[in-house]
């Protein structure tokens, strides 16, 4: 993440998302899978299977990551996908995975408040505290807030807008946070 000072002296804080080696790998076309569509590419996979070998033929390698859209514009196998063709939009969606944190518990998880800091209580500070009922039910409900992994989970950010395009560096600026690392793989689809 960086940081755009507009022309009125504004800042806006803005998520650069790199696309300079996304490539056309593989097309779908209407007589043979029945719709159209393209398979973006991105990477080298080190250990292909003979079948994903044989899909990606014409483009002579498996790329590591690849994902299926569909574009309004015509395009062929080994072309390169630049930012251009969010010229028109105004809003994006950007789908990533979120930053794991491992196994946490429910006061960061959750935001429990915890047991009490006094009288005492010198072990129970950051514990859930009761978490079921009485012999009626006598079982703890499905879907209980606990301790457990938190994060790396798939999320969609709504409606950035796009800031800046710079064609020269394959850069794409968007107004917010983007789900993920720093390098991390992004999906994005357009608003209009």
């Amino acid at each position: 993440m960086s940081q755009i000072f507009q022309d009125d002296g504004t800042v806006v804080p803005v998520t650069f998302i790199d696309s300079s080696d996304v490539i056309v790998a593989h097309k779908k076309v209407n007589e043979k899978d029945g719709y159209t569509a393209y398979v973006l590419g991105l990477g080298t996979k080190k250990n292909p299977t003979k079948a994903e070998v044989g899909k990606f033929k014409e483009l002579g390698f498996v790329p590591q990551y690849a994902v299926e859209v569909q574009l309004d514009m015509e395009l062929n196998i080994k072309d390169k996908v630049s930012v251009e063709i969010f010229e028109q939009i105004k809003k994006v969606n950007v789908t990533g995975t979120t930053k794991g944190k491992g196994f946490q518990g429910v006061v960061k998880r959750w935001g429990f408040k915890g047991g009490p800091r006094t009288h005492g209580q010198s072990d129970r500070m950051r514990h859930p505290g009761s978490i079921g009922m009485r012999t009626t039910p006598g079982r703890v409900f499905k879907g209980h807030k606990m301790g457990g992994r938190m994060g790396a989970d798939t999320k969609t950010t709504k409606n950035l807008r796009v800031i800046s395009i710079d064609k020269e560096n394959n850069l794409l600026a968007l107004k917010g946070a983007v789900p993920g690392n720093k390098e991390s793989l992004v999906i994005i689809t357009g608003n209009k």
